[in-house]
Formats: C-alpha cells, structure tokens, sequence
C-alpha cells in the first residue's frame, strides 16, 4: 500500500527564516520531523510563530523574531545554570550524553552543566533533607570547602543549587537527584487487563466499581496465580450530563473519579440515616444495574453518579468518629493547596457549569480575590468534594491492600492519561504551566492521513522547567499513593509532544520537545520512592532514541503480538525470542479488536457495518485473515496451535487459538504478560473503536461473551473457558523465558 502523504503547509504560512528557525530551536520547537524514514517535513512558520507565542515569545513580524532571538541568546550567554539540573546517582558513565545537563555521582557537575561556570565558582547544594554540600568549581578533590559534607553522596530528592561565580554574578537551579533506574521486576508475572467501568458484579450500581476491583484483585491474586491487574485511568472526570465516557480526558488526574466509590462500604453508610430514602436509592441502583446485565442497556455514568451523589449526600450527614475525623483532617493537611483547588472547581462548576473558561472573568484566576470569596461561600461544596476524594483514595489503598496480601507482587497497575480536559479542574488550577490556545495531537502518518487533534491542553515545558517539575512531581506522588505500577499512556510525550494551534487542523501543528532527562529523573525519583514498576506505552511511530533512553532507566516498554513484526526485513511475524524482555506483552488493548474478533474476522465486519471502511468488504477481509493467518502458521510452526473441528470434546478452534496466542507470548522473554480480560469470555467487542463517536457505544459496554450477554464478576469467577486460558498462564508464567522453550 502506498504511504499516503501528509498536507503540506499552506504557502500563505509562509517559509521559515533562518532568525526564526534559530529562535524555535532555543525554545524546544521543531521546525520539521520525519513521519517515515527518509521523509522530512518543514513546519509551517505559522505553527511555528503560534508555538513560540504560547510560550510567550512574538515573533509575528520578523522584527518580533529577531528581537526575541537576541534576548533569548543573551540570556542563554548570561545565566550561569539552567532552571533545573539532573543528577543521576550512579557511576558518571550511566548519564546519557546529549540530553541536556546532568550531574555525576559524586555531585560534580557534568561537562555539560559546567558550560556556562567559570573556574572558581563556588557551588552549594541545600537537599530537601536539610543538609548542605559546598564546594568550588576546578577546585581539587581534597580543597573542598566542608569536606566531610562535600564528600558525602547527594540524597535522592529535588534539591537547590546554587551558583556564585568569582566575579559575584549568581545562579540557582533545582537539583533533582534521582537513582539512575528502576529496578527490574524482580520476578515475570502476568496479570489482567480490565477497563473497570465494564466488571459489573451483583452488588455494584450499572458500572464497576473500587469494591468489584478489591473482590476481582484478591480473587485473581488468590485463585489464579496473577501478579497485577491493570485498569483505566480513574482520573476525576468532568461532570456532566452528559459526562465524556472516556476516561483519558479527565477533568483532572490528580485525583480520582468518586463515581467508582461502593457506597456501601463506606464505614458511616451503615448509620445513615432517612432509611427509606436510601432504600429508595438501592432499589433505583437494582434496577440501573439489571437493565445493564439484563437488558442490554449501555453502562450510564451519569445516572450511576446521580444515584450516588444522592447516596453520598445522606452519608455525609453522619458525624465522623474521632479517628476518622483525624483521619481526614491529615488528609486534608496532606493535599493541601491542590486538594484545595481541586474541590474548589468542582464547587464552582455545581453553580457555573463544568467549563471554567465561561466562567465570570474574575472567578478565571484560582488565586483571585473573587474566587476566595466564592470558595468561602461555598465552604460546604467545596468541603463535600474533599471529602469524596479522601474516601475515594482510602477504597484505592483498600484494592491495593487487598491485591498484595493475595500475593500479587505488584497489585493495581494504574493508567496515566497523555492530558486533561481543557476546562477541567488541573487546566484551571494550574494554568499558568499549561499553553493557551494549544492542543495536543498526531501529525499526519501512513494510518491517519489527516493527523489527529486529542482536544488535551499541552504543559509549558519552560515553566515545568522553572518549578523544578512540580506538577509532574505532585502528579505522580498522587499516583503512587496507591499504585503498585504506573503506565504511562504515549510515554513519548516525555520528549515532544504535537501541539496544534486551536482553529487549526492537525496539519498545522508542530513537535515541542521537553526536556526528556528531567522528566525521566522526576518519574524515576516518584517510582522508586514508592517501590513502583513504570511501564510505558510505546505504540506506533516513536522517535529513534526514545526507546533506548526509557529502557536505560528501567521505564518497561508495551509489545502487542499483531504489531510485533520484522519491520526492517521481511516484515513477518518475529519470533518470540527476538521481542525483547523489558515489557509488557500482550495480544491486544483496549483501542484494538479483541482476540476472538482477530482470529474470527469480526473487527473487520464491525467496522463494515458503521461504514468505516475505505476500501471494499472482501479487500478488507482478505488482508486482515493474511495477517492472521501468518501468526496462526508461526504459531503452528512452534507447535502452540493445531486448528480443531471442536468436536469430541475437543477444545473449540477459537478458543484454542486464544489459548495459542497467550502460550506464544510466554514463550517471548517479556517480564510481565497481559491478558485482556474481555479474552477471557471471548468477547469480540472493543471497548473503544478509535475514529468513532456516536456510531459506536465507546467506553459504555459490560464484558460480555461470545454473544454479547454481559457476564458478571461472579460469572467470571466461575467460567471454565476463563480457568481453562488462565491456567495456561498461570502454570508457565512464572517460569524464566528460557524454561518455556
């Protein structure tokens, strides 16, 4: 198939100067990229101009442009230290080169964060911990001012450094110091892929719950031998009617989503009072639960959180015991400012809707005095979402608790969305680290030759760089608060991401990089602290040096078998021994075809009948089963599959091809195995079909089996066609990949 070509800039953009291609690069903006090999593509200097002016930079005329590049130079001649600088403590030969300022492990500056520093500049370091480190750039070794202090090795943290060079002029920076990588997980597990909302049990209210992921977790840890569960994001969404099903474009993800809370498990349920009322709302909650596992009705975010606010509402009236008021007031005192905030929108969106941009102008600015007076009129709003958020985080520590003490050795692998809702809570609260009037998406590639635009407001990289990272820092701290593992949704969004001017078509935008090493040292520095695995999803067109770099710092990468091909030979199917080990592998995810729909030729029909197809039915079909076919003869080749007439007692040829595809995977070195849950059951339905928005239910459909009836915690729990797949798992996981051969 011909690659198609992305639209070219239109001319009336006009071509870049050589002032303001040297002016995008001081600020981190492209003025070209490669969607293939050997293909470059210039950057309109429309995106360019509208990239620099979200930083804060004109260069709308040429006089503008040049102007900004004298500035930006001198200041770039003048300043003795960069905003933030990266130690990795470990030997001086483990920093990457190239990637921008680093410091060695005995805390003397890199070759290149000494750039700018004369001979004889004095160098302090105030830690985190309270403690000092001084000594004098080319100084000897031994010369060092408070030697045993100078000697000692930097704690990991975020530090300040100091600068005074001998003719007085002073520099500062934030030092973050951070273990030079994560630690490989110590054994190979495998573990379930789940999108929450769709695990319905009997007990929970029309969408899945914090309580049917506790049961599910202690009972995959327990039964099945599994050592993590990875779910969605359960970011915080923007609420509604109607709220945005998808839940990777959250209103915030700092904290997560109440929708999730089981209501009944909050210790003050069982005291509240108006009884009737709340029986009122169980049965309501019954009946929203049947019409979802009886009915065929789609999962209803809105009307689960009206039957649970109404619920909460109730609870809340129940005074708290001593401890559990001591409780959350640590709680409180522990979020602080972003708690704060974060309530405060949601106060505020109560009475002036969810899109804080049509706001009144003074309640625009969280630090304003007219938004101190509204969140003192709304003391008690505000007060009631923090205290969803605390009861919230507590059933989230409770599910990883829980999966741990069933022996899980990692628990709740946890999913980071690429961005926020522009309107949302983290867009108000910190929008001076976000860029106006940007967004982020996908340039144009040989899938989508019209680029992709995410709708998801970009990170000013120079003013993370000017806080030390410190969104990015509380971001992950949050996370981790009950995290086992992280995955990070696009982790090349680490270096660069496509922004795209707002009115504009994605092929309009241009590439931002942020500064990857500092980034990577926060999300190092937040992992270890808190014992946790990373895990980065690295699909698609990723930028050569990307991969390498995350695998230096033991951030783990994502292998789907459909994708895992000989790229740069002869395009077959690679053989398990050539995927590499520091990964997650699975058969799929939840923007692709489920297994069954794979092998049966389902995804290809499904998108036939909404008209999504660009090419003939029978073209379609014919190169999807040539795909297929080539794995199942690979597989075959390696005696994991042998095609059945599903006969005798014999293993039915679909499942036992999904029983093929997970023993395949087994037999790659990859440290961790993921099966999608829906895989279980034989659900042929994607959760999400990219491309679509009301031609297909996305984000709004129970597990179901191959019939598509809906299929409970409980029905799971007791499904041999499930037992049958996942004792494959959990008999030969834990094995090394070389045992599995």
């Amino acid at each position: 198939m011909t690659e198609p070509r992305p639209a070219e800039p239109p001319g009336s953009a006009g071509p870049l100067g050589d002032e303001l291609a040297r002016l995008a690069v001081l600020h981190g903006v492209a003025t070209s990229y490669s969607p293939s090999p050997g293909r470059t593509v210039t950057a309109s200097a429309g995106a360019v101009v509208a990239a620099l002016a979200a930083l804060d930079v004109d260069a709308s005329t040429p006089a503008a442009a040049r102007a900004a590049l004298t500035a930006r130079e001198r200041e770039r001649d003048e300043r003795l230290l960069p905003p933030t600088v990266v130690c990795w403590l470990g030997p001086a030969a483990d920093a990457p080169t190239g990637a921008g300022p680093a410091v060695e492990a005995d805390h003397g500056l890199s070759p290149a964060a000494l750039a700018g520093l004369p001979p004889g500049t004095r160098l302090d370091v105030g830690t985190e911990q309270g403690e000092n480190r001084s000594w004098v750039h080319g100084a000897d070794r031994t010369d060092r001012t408070d030697r045993t202090d100078a000697a000692a090795p930097l704690p990991p943290g975020v530090h300040r450094l100091t600068a005074t060079a001998p003719d007085g002029r002073t520099g500062q920076a934030h030092l973050i110091a951070a273990p030079p990588r994560l630690p490989t997980p110590a054994a190979r597990s495998y573990g379930l892929l789940v999108q929450l909302y769709s695990v319905l049990s009997h007990r929970s209210w029309g969408m899945g719950d914090l309580g049917d992921l506790t049961e599910l977790s202690g009972w995959a840890g327990r039964a099945l031998g599994a050592g993590f569960v990875q779910v969605n994001p359960l970011h915080a969404a923007v609420p509604g009617p109607p709220a945005d099903p998808s839940p990777y474009r959250p209103s915030s993800r700092r904290f997560p989503d109440p929708v999730h809370l089981r209501v009944e498990d909050v210790p003050e349920f069982a005291y509240a009072g108006d009884r009737e009322r709340l029986r009122s709302v169980l049965e309501r909650a019954g009946r929203l639960r049947a019409s979802v596992l009886d009915e065929g009705a789609l999962i209803d975010r809105d009307a689960v959180w009206e039957l649970k606010r109404e619920a909460l509402e109730l609870v809340r009236r129940v005074p708290l015991g001593p401890g559990r008021r001591a409780a959350y007031a640590d709680f409180l005192a522990e979020q602080g400012q972003a708690l704060e905030d974060h309530a405060t929108w949601y106060a505020l969106a109560e009475v002036h809707g969810s899109d804080w941009s049509r706001w009144p102008e003074g309640l625009r600015d969280p630090r304003s005095t007219e938004t101190a007076r509204a969140r003192a009129a709304l003391r008690d709003r505000v007060d009631f979402h923090s205290w969803l958020a605390w009861l919230t985080d507590a059933q989230l520590t409770g599910a990883q608790r829980t999966a741990r003490e069933a022996g899980m050795g990692t628990g709740i692998v946890h999913d980071l969305a690429v961005g926020v809702h522009p309107g949302g809570a983290d867009a108000w609260a910190q929008r001076d680290h976000f860029a106006a009037g940007m967004s982020v998406g996908a340039p144009p590639d040989a899938f989508n030759a019209r680029g992709q635009d995410w709708g998801l407001p970009p990170w000013r990289p120079d003013r993370l760089a000017a806080s030390g990272y410190a969104p990015f820092r509380q971001l992950l701290r949050a996370l981790f608060r009950y995290a086992g593992a992280l995955r990070i949704d696009h982790v090349m969004g680490l270096f660069r991401l496509w922004w795209i001017p707002q009115g504009l078509p994605p092929t309009e935008g241009t590439y931002v990089r942020y500064d990857a090493e500092a980034m990577l040292a926060v999300l190092v520095l937040e992992a270890s602290r808190a014992g946790a695995v990373v895990i980065g999803e690295d699909l698609g067109t990723v930028e050569p040096g990307v991969r390498e770099t995350l695998d230096r710092r033991g951030v783990l990468g994502t292998s789907v078998l459909w994708f895992e091909r000989d790229w740069e030979g002869s395009g077959r199917p690679l053989p398990p021994e050539r995927w590499r080990a520091d990964c997650l592998a699975t058969a799929t995810t939840h923007d692709l075809p489920s297994t069954a729909a794979r092998l049966t030729g389902e995804h290809v029909a499904l998108r036939h009948r909404l008209g999504l197809l660009t090419r003939p039915l029978e073209e379609e079909r014919a190169e999807a089963a040539a795909d297929t076919n080539e794995w199942l003869a690979l597989l075959a080749e390696l005696g994991l599959w042998r095609a059945t007439d599903g006969g005798g007692g014999a293993v039915p040829e679909e499942e036992a091809g999904i029983q093929a595809v997970h023993r395949f995977l087994l037999r790659t070195p990859a440290r961790m195995i993921g099966l999608w849950l829906p895989d279980t059951v034989g659900d042929r339905r994607p959760q999400n079909l990219p491309g679509t928005w009301d031609q297909y239910p996305n984000w709004r459909l129970p597990v179901a089996d191959a019939e598509g009836r809906p299929v409970t915690l409980e029905d799971l729990a007791a499904s041999p066609r499930l037992h049958a797949l996942t004792d494959v798992l959990r008999t030969d996981a834990r094995a090394t990949p070389d045992d599995t051969d």
